[in-house]
């Protein structure tokens, strides 16, 4: 608490790489997110802090403009709000569908392996053009990519190289036979247009299959077991689904969800921050589960308040790498709270829950419930 309400960067020592500077402030967020003074790609040249052994590698994630403007230019037109909402009514009755598929086998589920891994999987694999037959593997070594420890160092490295040869293959069949997804997209851009090269063109595939499933899986999940401690607000979602948006945008800002030290940024020059002197070189860590709680910004910022009106978390981040796919994620992540609310009002938690331990990703591992 005491970090909260004093609220100065202080210095932090992550599990791996270098130490760092530990951000909470939501104006000092703000600052860091946005200010062109402060790098991501300088973390590959770096001993970044870390929370996993291996850094990251290389692609969208860890670029700086003008290449990161280049690349978010290619993806985003996937990813507009247009094109997303014409996605709802199919995203909506596969909820719909996955729930009723749980209600003929039940009376109990294993919530996240029948609902909430499935519903991100099937669309952001669509989105890509990837086989269903594929999504189980792929699935596999997304895993190993976010493990902190649980893999070894070349146990990871291998996930990620079968993972590299699988887009390679892909790339390599639709070049052959074109398919309106996004892919095929990429491709155009890379051998019509020359707009990216070969392994950007990978490396955009694996992030957006990345980012694209196993953060929304972990949500949904999430979102249920806030609601399902808080009785009482699981039934006013359920007396009132119109209410759904709203609820989500509370519950994304509420719940911690990514371990501390992703993407932190290196300052290019002297800097100040708050009232603190960042000197170049420094790597800054900003902590959006205590930014999105700051009090000077979120009235009873440690609660859940459904109907909070002005709702500026920064939980897809800020600035030039907000996540290109929080439109889609808000939408799935909508539909998926509606048609449980709507299709099992009498949804409970039904024995004892285990967390995932080993992945930079908190959230449960399984969860199980009745109705």
């Amino acid at each position: 608490m005491k970090l909260i309400e004093d609220g100065a960067p202080i210095r932090v020592q992550l599990p791996f790489g270098e130490p760092a500077w530990l951000v909470t402030r939501y104006e000092d967020a703000r600052f860091v997110l946005t200010d062109r003074r402060f790098s991501r790609n300088e973390a590959t040249r770096r001993d970044e802090p870390r929370m996993t052994p291996r850094p990251v590698p290389e692609s969208i994630l860890t670029m700086d403009a003008p290449d990161h403007t280049r690349l978010r230019t290619l993806v985003s037109k996937a990813f507009t709000p247009r094109r997303i909402e014409g996605k709802r009514a199919w995203i909506g009755e596969l909820a719909a569908g996955l729930v009723e598929d749980m209600k003929a086998a039940g009376p109990t589920a294993e919530l996240v392996g029948s609902y909430a891994l499935a519903i991100p999987v099937t669309v952001i694999c669509e989105l890509l053009g990837v086989p269903a037959e594929d999504r189980a593997q792929l699935r596999a070594w997304c895993d190993a990519a976010l493990s902190t420890n649980e893999l070894t160092d070349e146990e990871c490295v291998q996930s990620f190289m079968d993972l590299q040869k699988y887009f390679e293959d892909l790339i390599a069949q639709r070049r052959e036979t074109p398919r309106d997804d996004l892919t095929s997209a990429l491709i155009e851009a890379r051998d019509a247009h020359d707009r990216l090269d070969e392994q950007e063109l990978i490396g955009l595939c694996i992030a957006t299959l990345i980012g694209g499933f196993e953060t929304t899986a972990s949500e949904i999940s999430n979102f249920v077991h806030v609601l399902q401690q808080r009785r009482e607000l699981w039934t006013r979602l359920c007396e009132n689904p119109d209410s759904i948006q709203v609820a989500v945008e509370e519950l994304l800002r509420f719940v911690p969800f990514a371990a501390n030290g992703i993407s932190p940024r290196y300052a290019l020059e002297d800097l100040t921050v708050g009232e603190t002197l960042v000197r170049a070189g420094e790597p800054v860590v900003v902590d959006t589960s205590i930014v999105n709680r700051d009090e000077s910004v979120f009235e009873n910022g440690h609660e859940v308040v459904l109907d909070r009106a002005d709702n500026r978390h920064m939980v897809f981040g800020h600035g030039a790498h907000h996540c290109l796919g929080a439109h889609l994620a808000r939408v799935e992540l909508q539909e998926a709270l509606k048609a449980l609310v709507i299709g099992m009002p009498g949804l409970r938690l039904n024995g004892e829950i285990t967390w995932k331990s080993d992945m930079i990703i908190r959230a449960p591992k399984t969860l199980p419930v009745t109705w």
